[in-house]
């Protein structure tokens, strides 16, 4: 009886085992079928340009990495606008000269870096792009201050060209160009404050910048850090989608070295997204986190302030991080955090299923917060007989031991606009490829505007992309932060 029993145990064992290896196998299967069924890859997907930056090219001066930019833009005309030349079918496709979405439709080439000298500067301005953008994403921060600052607006690695550039990029790579840019313009300023503001991953390459900096006993670069919606952490699906890459290059099958294959609309930003870009943030991020590790209480304290602004409601990077893995790890300074609250009109509250700021609550603790924190939120309409939410807004700023400052901004959510987006926040309504208003020239294209209707599924662009936030209607207020931030750190000096 008991052999029978132990016999039996071992046949259910292996009955379990060789079922769910089965299950494994069908679905692992249905993923790759899925992947792989998707549209075919472009020669923008597939192109290797030879005058990409890598680590083995050694550069050791920014110039070198201009003179790089040059031969990209000769390699990508005839690597790739050379074989569109003539086609007519493709009118929003950014790598088909003449068509709605060509670069050269705009008076400024945004793809590339860009420097611009003023005699009356009285400091420097390094800006970082984010993953997959390109330097336009800084472009409203640099004619903003152009006339009282250095300003450079970097390239990173990988960006500007082709989507392909993200396939093997690393955040090593980029970091390297951040080192370049940083030091050529500290000589460039001889002795002038250099501020840096930076969207996204840009912000975590400049942090990266300084913590490694300070890791090693070396001083910073940096007189104050201002962030954008930055990666600071991620979700771990960034790293476990890593296999989907590896299983790809492993069966030779390109499609899956992309999370997503899409048109190229968007003439300063890739709408594909290679697996590997994601990898690569969360790799830094991870990193970043790794250096505060390592770091004494001292050593973090000689970071400058930092100013971030940061959406409540942001699908790409956690805006809890933001809080726990950055602002509880710095030092007590002059931090600040700008945070802006979902729009909390009845109508809208009816149909929101998950309330970001629910997992805010418990961080948001003003007496035991070392730094300042500021809301931009819904105003309050009291009279006689009911309180009412408007959809102006107003900044509350909150302070250790001080009573909660309301300051009414002038500025108002715009209808049917539930919530900004972590892409929004740079970007400001007069915007003329993301903001709300189509206005001339009409022969490019004009995202921001874009609504169009009809039945889901049709559209090779997902609806959720087409009608995502892509502008910020307080975007005058958070440059005028940015205003104040940099004169009361030039007057503290």
């Amino acid at each position: 009886m008991k052999t029978l029993l132990i016999s039996s145990s071992k046949h259910l064992i292996l009955a379990i085992t060789y079922g769910a290896l089965g299950i494994i196998v069908a679905l692992l299967y249905g993923a790759i079928w899925f992947l792989n069924a998707r549209p075919d890859l472009s020669i923008w997907h597939t192109t290797q340009l030879s005058s990409q930056y890598h680590h083995d090219m050694h550069l050791t001066d920014f110039k070198q990495y201009i003179a790089l930019e040059d031969k990209l833009s000769a390699e990508i005309e005839s690597k790739v606008f050379s074989q569109t030349q003539g086609v007519t079918n493709q009118p929003l496709n950014r790598y088909v000269r003449g068509s709605y979405s060509d670069p050269q439709k705009w008076s400024f080439d945004w793809n590339r870096s860009f420097e611009w000298q003023s005699p009356q500067a009285e400091f420097g301005l390094l800006l970082i792009h984010g993953m997959s953008d390109a330097p336009y994403s800084m472009s409203h921060f640099a004619q903003h201050f152009k006339q009282k600052a250095h300003v450079l607006g970097l390239r990173l690695p990988g960006h500007g060209t082709l989507p392909s550039g993200l396939v093997d990029v690393t955040w090593q790579e980029m970091a390297e160009v951040v080192a370049l840019a940083t030091e050529h313009m500290q000589k460039q300023l001889g002795g002038k404050p250099l501020y840096v503001i930076a969207f996204s991953t840009g912000a975590a390459l400049a942090l990266n910048h300084e913590l490694e900096a300070l890791s090693q006993n070396r001083g910073t670069s940096y007189a104050g850090l201002i962030f954008v919606s930055p990666a600071i952490g991620l979700t771990p699906v960034a790293a476990g989608a890593k296999w989907q890459d590896k299983l790809g290059q492993f069966l030779g099958l390109d499609k899956l070295s992309w999370n997503a294959i899409q048109t190229e609309y968007d003439p300063f930003k890739y709408n594909s997204f290679a697996v590997n870009a994601g990898d690569v943030v969360y790799q830094l991020a991870e990193q970043n986190q790794s250096l505060f590790d390592k770091l004494s209480q001292t050593q973090v304290a000689k970071l400058a302030d930092v100013l971030t602004f940061q959406s409540v409601a942001d699908s790409t990077v956690s805006t809890p991080d933001v809080i726990i893995d950055l602002y509880q790890r710095l030092a007590v300074k002059n931090n600040q955090l700008v945070l802006f609250d979902i729009n909390r009109l009845d109508v809208n509250m009816a149909l929101i299923v998950d309330d970001p700021m629910d997992a805010l609550k418990p961080l948001i603790v003003p007496e035991l917060m070392q730094y300042e924190l500021t809301l931009v939120q819904n105003q309050q309409q009291i009279n006689a007989q009911t309180t009412a939410i408007s959809r102006e807004v107003e900044a509350v700023r909150y302070r250790v031991n001080q009573t909660p400052l309301h300051e009414p901004l002038s500025l108002a959510w715009p209808k049917e606009v539930y919530s900004l987006s972590h892409v929004a926040l740079p970007f400001p309504a007069s915007d003329e490829l993301y903001g709300p208003n189509k206005g001339e020239p009409n022969y490019r294209v004009h995202i921001g505007a874009s609504a169009i209707r009809g039945e889901r599924g049709v559209f090779g662009v997902p609806a959720a992309e087409i009608l995502r936030q892509k502008w910020n209607p307080f975007f005058p207020y958070m440059i005028k932060r940015i205003e104040n931030y940099i004169e009361a750190e030039q007057s503290s000096k």
